[in-house]
């Protein structure tokens, strides 16, 4: 068997066989199929497309391209979340410790971003001296003393998906339905999670840009995990604007900090709420959603949640001070606040775009090398549906020179459009 062959069967539209995959997620394991023929390969799926076997073999020859965890020795249940991606989406940071803080067990692996869309572990790096790659018994013991973990794939787990994630990058090859799918599911398989509650984003800022896709990606998702035999719970959150008012790593932590003490962005809470809800009803430590939301509700107020935040970054080597004391976090040398050139109603906050232009500021990466900026980024001061009078501040710009800023401040601004008729909000989720 060999790779090459492989690559031209899908490329000519033909149905891999479950050896074929296995095989070759095996050698790109190994490094005895090289990144060139793995990229290859990746372009043709996304091109041609998976079927429902094919998709599911991918996850689980990824899942078990390296150790399988089985966490029933150490909780009784483990409920996983992820979101498959979007501008601003710092969800994980609030949702998995109000959720410990609940009673529930979270281990989560998560990834670095992947074009647009920012990454959990870029934006945990902003707190000096946090580690993303605890080892397998890392894991295991830190869930049991504490009750959440967040790091990323490690050596031993899911290897396979950490490689081809960071291709996907870089290759033009992360919107498939097929490669993220696989990807997410892989990994959640690899982490031993019982129960995973998915977000999966649709809008111009969601590699999801059309409901349709997000259905369909939510729908193979649900396949994926009945045939593994895990309970999944798929929501359809909206990304047609940022989430929040944060875009860029250390603006994003500093966000769910505030949240974590009960303000924020009122858009971000209530999407945190509503996804925790849904943890703490599938985890078995709820009774109802209703009942779930007070739980969450009571966390954040008792100062048990954002402890629990306290409590995971000095687990995992981060300075936790500046997590008490967020004006440590690294500032941008150039800020500047860009206002509305006249009055109106919000009518979009193009969130593709404005993610873009934070990776130009250094917030994101444009090859797979580069290094990621912590400061950088955007403060989103205005949302679909507000009303903003002339002059009143619509973003901030946050950046390492006003050279930079200049390079992106008019192309943020035209993510901006008005209208002088009033505007209906987005929705936070879409029905299933």
């Amino acid at each position: 068997m060999r790779a090459v062959d492989i690559i031209i069967r899908k490329r000519d539209h033909e149905q891999l066989a479950r050896e074929e995959i296995y095989f070759f997620i095996q050698g790109f394991t190994s490094g005895e199929i090289p990144d060139y023929q793995a990229s290859a390969l990746a372009m043709a799926i996304l091109l041609n497309g998976m079927t429902m076997r094919e998709i599911t073999d991918l996850t689980l020859a990824m899942a078990h391209s390296g150790a399988m965890l089985d966490l029933s020795d150490v909780v009784d249940v483990v409920v996983d979340k992820h979101s498959s991606g979007g501008v601003g989406d710092k969800t994980t940071l609030v949702v998995l410790p109000i959720a410990a803080a609940c009673g529930l067990s979270c281990g989560k692996m998560s990834g670095r971003g992947l074009g647009f869309s920012g990454g959990t572990l870029d934006k945990l790096e902003s707190i000096p001296g946090y580690r993303v790659n605890l080892s397998t018994e890392e894991f295991k013991k830190q869930l049991r003393e504490i009750g959440v973990v967040l790091t990323g794939q490690s050596l031993d787990l899911a290897p396979a998906d950490g490689k081809l994630y960071a291709l996907r990058d870089v290759t033009g090859t992360v919107n498939s339905i097929a490669l993220i799918a696989s990807s997410i599911m892989s990994k959640k398989l690899a982490a031993g999670a019982n129960a995973i509650v998915l977000d999966v984003k649709t809008g111009n800022g969601a590699f999801m840009q059309t409901l349709e896709m997000a259905r369909q990606l939510a729908a193979t998702m649900r396949s994926i995990g009945q045939l593994a035999g895990r309970q999944v719970v798929t929501l359809l959150g909206d990304m047609n604007q940022p989430l929040g008012a944060a875009v860029g790593n250390a603006l994003e932590v500093k966000e769910a900090i505030e949240t974590l003490h009960g303000s924020g962005a009122e858009d971000f809470r209530e999407h945190c709420l509503i996804l925790v809800s849904h943890m703490l009803l599938l985890g078995k430590r709820a009774a109802s959603l209703e009942i779930g939301r007070a739980m969450a509700e009571k966390a954040i107020a008792s100062g048990a949640a954002f402890e629990k935040f306290c409590q995971l970054v000095s687990a995992q080597g981060g300075d936790e001070s500046y997590v008490r004391l967020p004006q440590r976090f690294p500032q941008a040398d150039w800020v500047e606040t860009v206002t509305s050139p006249r009055s109106g109603f919000i009518q979009q906050v193009h969130a593709r775009t404005i993610g873009e232009a934070a990776v130009t500021l250094g917030a994101g990466r444009a090859q797979k090398s580069d290094a990621i900026d912590h400061a950088v980024g955007f403060l989103i001061h205005k949302k679909v549906g507000e009303r903003v009078i002339a002059g009143e501040p619509l973003f901030s710009i946050h950046a390492r020179s006003q050279t930079h800023a200049n390079t992106v401040r008019q192309t943020v601004l035209d993510a901006f459009r008005l209208s002088d008729q009033p505007v209906e909000p987005l929705p936070l989720f879409y029905p299933a």
